[in-house]
């Protein structure tokens, strides 16, 4: 499980990569990155659903 919580954060730096990109992009050739901006509130959005998943599990009482 110790696992499991590196990766939860490794979605939050992958979408910080990818929001940076979308950033970039937009500034330096004034496109707007749909895809980066996707993928980047994907990452989000699966960090905060893997924590909620990761403390579900956490409460389960392991004698069951």
């Amino acid at each position: 499980m110790k696992y499991s919580k590196f990766f939860q954060y490794a979605y939050l730096i992958f979408a910080a990569l990818f929001i940076y990109d979308a950033i970039d992009k937009y500034f330096n050739q004034g496109v707007v990155a749909y895809t980066s901006l996707l993928l980047g509130a994907t990452a989000v959005f699966m960090f905060f659903f893997k924590r909620k998943f990761a403390k579900k599990f956490d409460k389960k009482d392991p004698s069951n």
